[in-house]
C-alpha cells in the first residue's frame, strides 16, 4: 500500500524526521489560504502515487497568493503523466502546499527491502533529484549502501559512514545521523517496504530536511497498523486490484490482452512467460491461491471480464488443494452471471480433473480445451487475434 507525500511527511514528523511545514488541500480556496498562512515563496505540489511529478509539471513554486491560486487551478483535476504512471497518467485530486526553503545541496536517500540478502538496505547518493535507477545504470559507484542488522537496527557508525560518504560537513553529520536513525526506526516499526527521500536537501542554514517522501507498506503487515490502513486512497489504485484484495486474490493489472487465471505464483509467472513466447501479452497477473472456493473463482472471473482490454481468457490450473471441479463450477457460474463475451481457453490437470472437464463440457459455455500450458497459451493468443 502506498500513501501520499503529505501523509508520509506527517508520519515521518512523528518519528522526529525533519520535514517542512505544509498543508494538504482539496480545493483551490484551501490551497490559496494555505499559501497565505505559510508565507512566500512556497510550493504547490500535486499529490499522486507516482514519482517524477516535478518533471511533469506537478510542482509549482509560487511567490504570491494569485500565483498560488493559479497553480492550484491548473493542477486540480489535471491528468498528470510521469514515467511511473504510464501513458494513461493519474488525475490530481489533492494538493500539498509546503513552505519554501533555500537549498544548498540535493541528495538521495532510500530504504528498501533487499531480497538478495533478506534485510533492509539504506541507499544514499549525491545525485539527488535524479531517479535512482538512472544513477544505478550510469554511475553505480555513486550509490552508498548500508545493510541494517535486524537485531540492533541501523548503527550510528553506519549513519556516520553514509554522512561522510555524502560529503557532509562536520556540523551536518550529527543532523544526518539523527535523521537516518529516525527514518530507519519509522521504516522498521511501520512495516514499510519502501521509504524514498528524493531529494534529501541540505539547506543554506545547514539543516538536513526531507523535501519529498515516498512511502510504501508491506500489505502483509498492515493488520498490525489499523491507523495506517486508514491512509489508503482507493482513487489512486486500480479498481480491479482493490476488488481483488477484498476476495484475497493476488491481482496485478498489466497492459496486454490475454486475461490469465492461475493457482500459484510460480505457475502464474510460467503462464505469462508462455503467453509471451506464443506471441501474446498477458493482461494481468492473477493468482487465486491453492485454497480457493467457488465464490473466489467467480470473483476472479468477474475481475478478468471487467477489463475491456481482455480479448481472450486463459485459465491454467494445476489442481492440488484447489480441485479442478471446484474451479469448473466457479467458472461456469461466473460465465452465466456476468456473460462470457471473449474466448475462454482452459487447461486443467490434477485433482478431480475429469470431473472438472465434464462440468465444463456439460455447460452451455463455449470452452476451448488445451492439453498443456504451451498449447493453452498458443490457443489463447490465436483466439485473441481472431477476436
Amino acid at each position: 500500500m502506498n500513501i501520499h507525500e503529505h501523509q508520509g511527511k506527517e508520519l515521518l514528523r512523528r518519528y522526529g524526521v525533519a520535514v517542512l511545514r505544509g498543508v494538504p488541500c482539496f480545493t483551490v480556496d484551501e490551497a490559496a489560504a494555505a499559501a497565505e498562512t505559510l508565507g512566500f515563496p512556497c510550493v504547490v505540489k500535486a499529490q499522486i502515487h507516482a514519482g517524477g511529478r516535478g518533471k511533469a509539471g506537478g510542482v509549482k513554486v509560487v511567490k504570491t497568493a494569485a500565483e498560488a491560486r493559479t497553480a492550484a487551478q491548473g493542477l486540480l483535476g489535471k491528468t498528470l503523466v510521469t514515467p511511473q504512471t504510464g501513458p494513461q497518467g493519474r488525475q490530481v485530486r489533492r494538493l500539498f502546499v509546503e513552505e519554501g526553503c533555500r537549498i544548498a545541496r540535493e541528495l538521495y536517500l532510500g530504504l528498501v527491502v533487499d531480497r538478495a540478502v533478506g534485510r533492509v538496505t539504506v541507499m544514499a547518493s549525491t545525485e539527488g533529484g535524479v531517479e535512482i535507477e538512472e544513477v544505478a545504470a550510469k554511475t553505480p559507484e555513486r550509490i552508498l549502501r548500508e545493510t541494517i542488522d535486524p537485531a540492533i537496527g541501523l548503527g550510528a557508525y553506519q549513519a556516520r559512514r553514509i554522512a561522510f560518504g555524502l560529503g557532509l560537513t562536520k556540523e551536518q553529520v550529527g543532523k544526518a545521523v539523527q535523521f537516518l536513525t529516525a527514518l530507519s526506526k519509522c521504516f522498521l516499526e511501520c512495516d514499510c517496504s519502501l521509504v524514498e527521500i528524493n531529494p534529501l536537501v541540505i539547506t543554506e542554514a545547514g539543516d538536513v530536511v526531507a523535501l519529498d517522501a515516498k512511502i510504501g507498506f508491506d500489505d502483509n503487515g498492515l493488520f498490525r497498523h489499523p491507523e495506517l490502513r486508514e491512509l489508503r486512497d482507493p482513487t489512486e489504485e486500480d479498481p480491479r486490484e482493490t476488488e481483488a484484495a477484498k476476495h484475497d486474490l493476488s491481482y496485478i493489472a498489466l497492459d496486454g490482452n490475454i486475461g490469465c487465471m492461475v493457482n500459484g505464483a510460480g505457475l502464474a509467472m510460467a503462464t505469462m512467460d508462455s503467453v509471451k513466447m506464443a506471441g501474446g501479452t498477458p493482461a494481468n497477473f492473477l493468482d487465486v491461491g491453492g485454497g480457493a472456493n467457488t465464490e473466489k473463482v467467480k470473483a476472479a472471473f468477474r475481475i478478468l471480464l471487467s477489463d475491456a482490454a481482455v480479448k481472450a481468457i486463459f485459465i491454467n490450473i494445476f489442481g492440488g488443494i484447489l480441485r479442478c471441479d471446484v474451479l469448473a463450477e466457479g467458472v461456469v457460474q461466473a460465465a452465466k452471471e456476468v456473460g462470457l463475451t471473449v474466448p475462454l481457453v482452459v487447461r486443467m490437470e490434477g485433482t478431480n480433473v475429469e470431473r472438472g472437464k465434464q462440468i465444463l463440457a456439460e455447460s452451455d459455455i463455449d470452452v476451448i480445451s488445451a492439453k498443456d500450458m504451451r498449447d493453452g497459451a498458443e490457443k489463447a493468443v490465436a483466439a485473441a487475434r481472431r477476436a
